[in-house]
């Protein structure tokens, strides 16, 4: 008997789990939670900033995302808490026969605050990438969230000619809608180059900020000396920040500037940043 089945059906692929915890604890906060499944793990958590706010840099070891993986992340952040999340470098989606996922979930109770903060994502081309974020905050939970995502790889003459990348994007507070995004960009689409699209841009980023600022504070912002096309939108409850670059290293630098401004006013304390970003 011929055993032998085709290579494809034997392809590796990962599936990694992380879920996390955290509670308040007098005047600091501290993890509560850290199970792992598979390749995905958080480096020992980091106090930078004093006992209050808790550090942690999700690291996944294998370097990249390629066809079949499944990343599932959640992070819990208990009433008063304080959680920055972060990563140690870029988040490498490869070039697939099929589609790779990411999956997280991200619960933050009154009073508490979940900052999320990872480095950028770069989608090979050819690489099938679909992405959900699922975000629900209690009360007056507070959110620092925000993502860069670069298509293909300029540096190295690259363009995202072929594949897709999707992300899905619900925040509620107390059950209630306060942002509904859906992407979707095929490679060599149209939308690449179209001024209404990414104007010939590989690199787009956003941030999001549970509360408001007066207008002064938001010129500030808009005034920023950058080398990015971006710009701010004051919602009801919540502040929409966004930019175009031709590279990651500059949108990452906008959200920085724009971070700096806005956390002390927002969260009430200077913005220190971690130090694996200048690793």
């Amino acid at each position: 008997m011929n055993s032998a089945l085709p290579t494809a059906l034997f392809t590796p692929s990962w599936h990694a789990e992380l879920d996390l915890g955290y509670a308040r604890f007098g005047d600091s906060t501290r993890p509560v939670q850290r199970r792992h499944k598979g390749p995905l793990r958080v480096q020992k958590h980091l106090y930078a900033e004093g006992p209050e706010v808790c550090q942690h840099i999700i690291v996944h070891p294998p370097g990249g995302i390629a066809g079949g993986d499944r990343l599932d992340i959640s992070a819990r952040v208990g009433a008063n808490a304080w959680a920055q999340i972060t990563s140690p470098g870029a988040a490498k989606w490869y070039r697939a026969a099929g589609p790779a996922y990411q999956k997280l979930d991200l619960r933050v109770g009154a009073g508490a605050t979940l900052e999320w903060l990872p480095q950028e994502t770069i989608i090979f081309s050819a690489a099938q990438a679909e992405l959900s974020t699922s975000i629900d905050l209690e009360g007056d939970a507070r959110l620092f969230y925000w993502d860069v995502v670069a298509l293909g790889r300029p540096a190295s003459g690259e363009r995202f000619d072929l594949g897709h990348f999707q992300a899905h994007l619900d925040i509620r507070r107390d059950g209630q809608l306060l942002w509904h995004e859906r992407q979707r960009i095929v490679g060599d689409d149209g939308l690449l180059d179209s001024p209404i699209g990414l104007d010939g841009q590989p690199v787009f980023a956003t941030l999001l900020v549970t509360g408001e600022i007066d207008s002064q504070l938001l010129e500030r912002c808009r005034s920023l000396p950058n080398e990015v096309r971006g710009d701010l939108t004051q919602l009801p409850g919540l502040l929409v920040a966004r930019c175009l670059a031709s590279e990651a290293l500059l949108a990452r630098g906008w959200l920085i500037d724009v971070w700096r401004l806005l956390r002390p006013a927002l969260l009430g304390r200077e913005a220190v940043p971690p130090r694996i970003w200048s690793t």
